[in-house]
């Protein structure tokens, strides 16, 4: 090397080792760029396809739901397992052949099982439930021929079962498989592709309480998925809180057996806790055929049965209240001072407004009726002539405002709906016409476009027993801890709204529901002996003469002495779809004698026809 000055001159020897050097090592380097990409890939793979982490879930069993009386579960936990497919393990050409295997043993159609698998858009790595409900003998044939189903895996999965069938469907509700609308909706909240979840009812209602919270077990596994090694990791998981009702499932019986194979349904409740003891609806449905294998198909047919036994009538099923709705129009007339109280009006059986005549429901007419005899006798002259002379719309609208009509009552079941109180206002937005003095002649008697729910009557006969202040109606008693069943939560009652019409009021109103039972339209039916009972009957227009919605609306025990802890209120509704029999206020009759009796259907029919009081209904 020659140095010129500050110049250094690399001589031509030196240079050609320098490119040497520089040229193994790029060689090198693509020798072990492409045996990490290409050489270690195909080892890896290799042994990943022998040996491999799995993660299986452990669903967390889901909380039982009790009665009032936390003895019996109404709705408990049968262990049962799922099946499940990891794509990626399955190899294409073993596909139609595993996929036929899994058809045989689980009783699932091939097609059913290759749309799982086809349709879930999910990783290949990701494990697919393909079936659901399937017992420990399936999951023992299963396990016996696993060398013939690669990717095939099984996990418990506990299966729901209601104990009293379709007795409490209504209530409880029923669960089901998550869809990937829910889970978009949920998956924040913690639920997976592969949870159970409430569809209706308090299972719906109370879902995050009785879930709990999923466990994880991590295995190693080869290929097949048999287990390499004794080791396993384990997140446990945590069952879900126990529900304590306020539903005495007795009564409920006994209810439900009252109102027969009739289209209606029944609320008991307590009016001075809102807690519900009985909540009817007919025609019901078993949800546990919906965890069979052909639940699917047995609840579209359900979905499409013109008479709607997903329909939750206490809370949901709108009607004009019909004559019950006199109890209100008493209230208002008692509050107003509208007229004194033994001022009579005369009932010819005709009442004439306008150009308009409207026939009394006793043909003949009651005569001269004050209020008392007007609400026993139900008389409909009397009622038209204080709704449109002495009280007007505006004020019948208040009381209903007061009393809960046309309002949600809170109740802690999905799906409860407004009613409806029209007013001039409504009639001209919805319907385009002006209030006229007919519409105040029907609504004065409980028909025309009022529509309320059975919960809403019972609530207004609650409001009337407890001297103006109602409660939300609820089901939830109790919340208990799984394991030792201390209770966690207790339900407080929750005033609902409380009104500023005076006790007297009231009381007087309360009297004149004795008079109907006394003497009045109903004392040929409600015949027990086993208590005082208050109340109204109802009978709805359809314009068929063969089709009437019957109402009963009751409260008992009456009397000024007793205790307001002991009272229930009852509300019955026999919808118009059933032939007309006038049936609500004789299912009432034989519900009131078996509480108050603690007999059971049967014998509160048997004790009934061996009383003083002719039963002429049976």
């Amino acid at each position: 090397m020659a140095e010129y000055g500050k110049r250094t001159i690399v001589q031509p020897a030196r240079t050609g080792t320098l490119i040497a050097i520089v040229v193994v090592s790029f060689t090198l380097f693509l020798v072990r760029l492409f045996g990490m990409q290409i050489v270690d890939e195909i080892i890896y793979s290799a042994r990943a396809s022998a040996v491999a982490r799995r993660s299986v879930p452990i669903i967390a069993e889901r909380g039982l739901i009790y009665d009032r009386n936390y003895d019996t579960p109404i709705a408990a936990n049968r262990e049962s397992f799922a099946v499940t497919v990891i794509s990626a393990e399955l190899p294409d050409d073993q596909r139609a052949r595993v996929v036929r295997i899994l058809s045989e043993i689980l009783r699932v159609s091939f097609e059913e099982v290759d749309e799982r698998l086809t349709g879930t858009r999910v990783s290949m790595y990701q494990a697919i439930e393909v079936a659901s409900g399937v017992t420990l003998a399936a999951v023992t044939e299963l396990a016996e021929r696993i060398d013939e189903l690669p990717g095939v895996s099984w996990y418990s999965k506990p299966r729901r079962v209601y104990t009293h069938d379709d007795l409490l469907s209504n209530v409880i509700g029923y669960v089901g498989d998550i869809t990937p609308e829910e889970l978009q909706v949920l998956y924040n909240e913690g639920y997976g592709a592969n949870a159970v979840i409430g569809k209706s009812g308090v299972e719906q209602q109370y879902d995050a309480v009785l879930r709990g919270k999923d466990g994880r077990r991590f295995r190693t596994v080869d290929a097949r998925g048999r287990r390499v090694d004794d080791q396993e990791d384990l997140v446990p998981p945590e069952r879900g809180s126990n529900l304590v009702l306020t539903i005495d499932a007795n009564l409920q019986q006994l209810a439900a057996e009252a109102l027969g194979d009739r289209i209606g349904s029944v609320v008991v409740l307590r009016p001075t806790t809102g807690e519900i003891l009985a909540l009817v609806s007919y025609p019901r449905y078993d949800p546990n055929l919906f965890l069979e294998p052909d639940g699917d198909e047995r609840f579209r047919m359900l979905a499409l049965d013109p008479r709607s036994p997903f329909l939750n009538r206490p809370i949901q099923a709108l009607a004009a209240p019909a004559s019950t709705f006199k109890v209100l129009m008493t209230t208002a007339v008692l509050e107003e001072q509208a007229l004194p109280v033994d001022q009579t009006v005369h009932c010819n059986g005709v009442f004439q407004y306008g150009n308009r005549s409207s026939s009394c429901w006793l043909s003949y007419g009651h005569g001269a009726v004050d209020l008392y005899e007007g609400l026993a006798q139900s008389c409909n002259v009397y009622f038209w002539t204080i709704g449109t002379e002495y009280l007007g719309v505006d004020t019948i609208i208040e009381y209903c405002s007061q009393l809960g009509l046309g309002q949600k009552t809170g109740i802690d079941l999905p799906g409860e709906v407004d009613g409806l109180v029209p007013s001039p206002l409504w009639k001209e937005q919805v319907i385009n016409t002006r209030w006229v003095g007919g519409d105040t002649v029907n609504m004065s008697i409980g028909e025309g476009f009022l529509q309320v729910t059975p919960i809403q009557l019972a609530n207004l006969v609650a409001t009337i027993t407890n001297n103006g202040t109602s409660y939300v109606p609820h089901l939830l008693k109790e919340v208990r801890n799984p394991v030792t069943g201390r209770v966690i939560q207790t339900i407080e009652p929750q005033v609902l709204r409380e009104t500023a019409i005076s006790d007297e009021t009231f009381l007087r109103v309360r009297e004149a529901m004795r008079g109907v039972i006394a003497t009045g339209t109903a004392e040929v039916v409600i015949t027990t002996d086993a208590v005082s009972v208050a109340g109204k009957t109802g009978t709805g227009q359809t314009g068929r003469e063969d089709h009437l919605t019957s109402w009963f609306v009751a409260f008992a025990p009456y009397g000024e002495d007793v205790s307001p802890e002991e009272q229930i209120v009852l509300v019955v509704k026999v919808d118009a779809a059933n032939d007309w029999e006038w049936w609500a206020p004789k299912a009432a009759n034989i519900i009131l004698h078996g509480f108050f009796r603690e007999l059971d259907f049967e014998e509160s029919v048997a004790d009934l026809r061996q009383g003083s009081k002719p039963l002429w209904y049976m």
